[in-house]
């Protein structure tokens, strides 16, 4: 009856050799990585590299999406173009309404300037009657109505003088027209702040118009170029090993022997 190693051992030496032949053929391809190691690692490096590779229907998908998304983006590019022109366009067009608001300030300020020095004389003495009280009344009422006509005052102001809500008709017409040169000029002078307000909103509107684009533009022009061709990680793998660094001598300080880090340079103490 055979046993299990009468039926083992015989099969030993066969094995036996073809281990052998394997850690020779190991031993040798190891050997030649030691001896020709900028040949095998050119040779292994290009193949990996090639494999590695995108193909040529990846690199033909690939550009006509890189040509599509620069398409979209002149697109945006020219409309954020004319979006620019535009909010400047509105921009110099508030920086002419701040510049007539702001000749209108000036020459109201110059009528209530006459008016304050000629109300500044002694007035000329009148009867005070009631055709007198009357006429004067008639007066600031249509001096009201000629300035509200003219849109430089409001219809709650014109109630106001209308109803002598804080207007004495019984004043004289040059004490009347003074109140009225000033009410003017301060809707003149809130007029010329909201135009200076909308004017610097417009401004910073046009700002950011351009700057967006520009940045559209140098984005599709960005995109316009063709892409730089990526060195695969693998293409660059050391198939050896580190190289050894050479240390350097050490620093002798008095009798101590100060050792100097390598790689780095020396950090002073302090």
């Amino acid at each position: 009856m055979q046993t299990v190693f009468s039926t083992v051992l015989p099969d030993v030496p066969q094995a036996a050799v073809i281990w052998l032949a394997l850690l020779a053929v190991a031993a040798i391809v190891v050997a030649a990585l030691i001896v020709l190691p900028d040949r095998f690692r050119a040779v292994f490096g290009d193949r990996i590299s090639e494999a590695a590779r995108p193909s040529s229907l990846e690199l033909a998908e690939e550009a006509r999406e890189r040509a599509r998304y620069a398409r979209e983006l002149e697109v945006a590019a020219a409309r954020a173009t004319a979006t620019a022109e535009r909010r400047r366009t509105e921009w110099l067009a508030a920086q002419e309404e701040v510049e007539e608001a702001w000749q209108a300030y000036e020459a109201a300020e110059e009528q209530v300037r006459r008016l304050a020095a000629a109300a500044a004389l002694p007035l000329p003495r009148t009867a005070r009657t009631p055709a007198e009280y009357a006429d004067r009344e008639r007066w600031l009422h249509r001096a009201a109505l000629d300035a509200q006509w003219r849109k430089d005052i409001t219809v709650e102001q014109l109630s106001d003088i209308l109803g002598h809500q804080g207007w004495d008709p019984r004043r004289h017409p040059v004490e009347q027209e003074l109140l009225l040169r000033r009410l003017i000029r301060d809707n003149v002078r809130a007029r010329q702040d909201a135009a200076r307000t909308r004017e610097q909103a417009a401004w910073r509107a046009a700002e950011l118009a351009a700057a967006a684009a520009r940045s559209l533009r140098d984005e599709a022009y960005a995109a316009t170029r063709p892409a730089p061709e990526q060195q695969s990680a693998l293409s660059i793998v050391e198939l050896t090993g580190p190289e050894t660094t050479r240390e350097l001598p050490a620093t002798v300080r008095g009798t101590e022997t100060v050792p100097v880090a390598r790689g780095r340079a020396a950090v002073p103490a302090y």
